[in-house]
């Protein structure tokens, strides 16, 4: 998915204005880019194919509906957000502070977590009893996978669970109140933040690893 939040961006940077021969992709990400920047309301044929410059009938040979797109959609935010969490969860690692570093990935990395896409779904939620039935289910579904990480590393289930709904809920409470502070920041209170979470002090090298990765990506 394209980054900028501006659906008239995607459209003028895809070069897609006059072009007929647009793809799924074309349509998708666009669709994806209205639906965080001025939500699913916004979400309509028709006018995505004004963006596009091309016919409904475009429309219709990648998707049976305007319902069909939504749940595509929807799809796609499980598919990748809650994925790549519940991958992450799952890394093996050789202590619980990596384990965490591991997940922490996630909330630096919009490649494994668009924190705007979760946002967007979730205000989704407030307008379809569907979609918050399917939001809730997918938070069960993240938080399950980290509580069986802590599991794995010594924690009883009830301890697990717990720690997994804190570590969880205040990362989805952080992006909910829209902080926005620089990555040294938060790489600088990363220790602090791993003793918070599992309790314990993180290894030698573990955090210097982690800040490098992240680091690197922001290089590149």
């Amino acid at each position: 998915m394209l980054s900028d939040s501006s659906a008239d961006e995607v459209v003028r940077r895809s070069g897609l204005i006059g072009n007929t021969k647009v793809t799924r992709e074309d349509w998708m990400n666009l669709a994806l880019e209205t639906l965080i920047s001025e939500g699913v309301e916004s979400v309509r044929v028709l006018a995505l194919g004004q963006k596009l410059n091309v016919s409904r009938s475009s429309f219709y040979w990648y998707f049976r509906s305007r319902q069909d797109l939504l749940d595509q959609l929807l799809n796609y935010w499980r598919n990748n957000n809650t994925r790549f969490i519940v991958e992450q969860a799952g890394r093996p690692a050789a202590s619980i502070t990596q384990a965490v570093l591991n997940v922490f990935e996630c909330w630096l990395n919009e490649s494994l977590f668009n924190p705007r896409l979760d946002f967007a779904v979730r205000a989704w939620s407030r307008q379809s009893t569907k979609v918050h039935r399917v939001v809730n289910e997918e938070d069960d579904t993240r938080v399950d996978a980290i509580r069986a990480m802590f599991s794995r590393h010594g924690y009883n289930d009830t301890e697990a669970f717990v720690r997994a709904r804190v570590l969880y809920f205040t990362q989805i409470g952080y992006y909910s109140l829209e902080i926005v502070e620089p990555v040294s920041n938060r790489l600088f209170l990363t220790p602090a933040y791993l003793l918070t979470h599992t309790g314990e002090e993180p290894r030698e090298g573990e955090v210097e690893a982690f800040a490098e990765k992240m680091l690197s990506r922001t290089r590149n």
